[in-house]
């Protein structure tokens, strides 16, 4: 199974109860925070629900490797967060989906280099 990257992109005012729990069921609590799930088909229904506040997107070894270095660095029982991303999220914000040139869903390799931005 591959890995998926799940990054949260919005903040906490007006989310609905049902996301909340969703978010924080994937240990997304703040924004710029992040997690590191396998691809399952819950997990998958879980992305659904909350596509309006995160992106996501398969991971590769290198940017794996990182991101487990930060997370030992920063400590196990901590929320890891993420710097903002240089140069941003996208030209037309956190409120468009990432196939209209926005910043939220599904981005599939490219969560690589968002990820290289952010760290």
């Amino acid at each position: 199974m591959s890995k998926l990257v799940v990054i949260r992109v919005r903040g906490q005012v007006r989310v609905p109860v049902d996301v909340t729990h969703t978010l924080l069921s994937l240990k997304l609590a703040r924004t710029n925070s992040f997690t590191i799930v396998e691809d399952t088909p819950a997990i998958k229904g879980m992305l659904q629900n909350v596509v309006s506040f995160v992106t996501w997107g398969e991971l590769n070894e290198e940017t794996h490797k990182k991101l487990t270095d930060r997370v030992k660095k920063e400590g196990k029982n901590k929320v890891v967060c993420l710097q903002p991303p240089r140069k941003g999220y996208g030209r037309k914000g956190i409120k468009v989906p990432f196939a209209k040139g926005g910043a939220l869903g599904y981005r599939a390799e490219k969560i690589n280099d968002l990820v290289e931005r952010m760290l």
